[in-house]
């Protein structure tokens, strides 16, 4: 269950925030004196707040006892981001996968790290990395792979406008970056759920 408690972080100001949203939607032209939307400014800045409020959680790992060293893949784990040029949602999937060393990981922490650091405002190429880095330092891995497929809302809905275009980035570190058949064996994976 998520509360608006996670907001509470240091630099945070819900009250200046809220001022300066309805401040915005006025100048914007939103008649904020309506029943339907006086209360935007305040709805407006929690769901930007739930957006940019990391959930912190323990990275569970275990020892690698059998010795497992092939491909450790999770598809599809839902990606919701900020675009920080547009301040507009990007979703889609990411794809995560590593070679365990000498430990494995609890499977739902992969989509744990993934929703970590999918709040925020960012690029999606820095989210990729980000999720990749963490995996790696955290796990010691022999290699971490993320492929992250996303549509940005700051080309559907605007500018460009072109709705139902995709963003494809990847991170890839040790063996899955460096050994040509871990790669593709990765990468082929990670296109397998189309």
């Amino acid at each position: 269950m998520v509360t608006t408690l996670e907001f509470r972080r240091p630099g945070v100001d819900l009250r200046a925030a809220e001022d300066a949203a309805a401040d915005l939607l006025e100048a914007l032209g939103l008649d904020l004196a309506h029943e339907s939307v006086a209360a935007t400014p305040g709805r407006m800045v929690r769901a930007l707040a739930e957006m940019l409020s990391p959930t912190d959680f323990e990275m569970t790992t275990f020892p690698n006892d059998e010795g497992y060293d092939e491909l450790v893949l999770v598809q599809d784990i839902p990606v919701r981001s900020l675009c920080q040029h547009h301040v507009l949602p990007f979703v889609g999937v990411a794809h995560v996968g590593y070679l365990p060393g000498a430990r494995i990981l609890g499977l739902s922490k992969l989509a744990r790290t993934v929703e970590y650091h999918s709040r925020g405002a960012q690029t999606q190429e820095r989210l990729t990395q980000r999720v990749a880095e963490h995996l790696r330092t955290a796990l010691g891995a022999k290699g971490v792979g993320v492929v992250i497929e996303a549509e940005h809302t700051c080309m559907s809905l605007r500018g460009a406008r072109v709705p139902g275009s995709r963003t494809v980035t990847s991170a890839l570190f040790g063996r899955l970056r460096d050994d040509a058949a871990s790669r593709a064996e990765f990468l082929a994976l990670t296109r397998s759920g189309r």
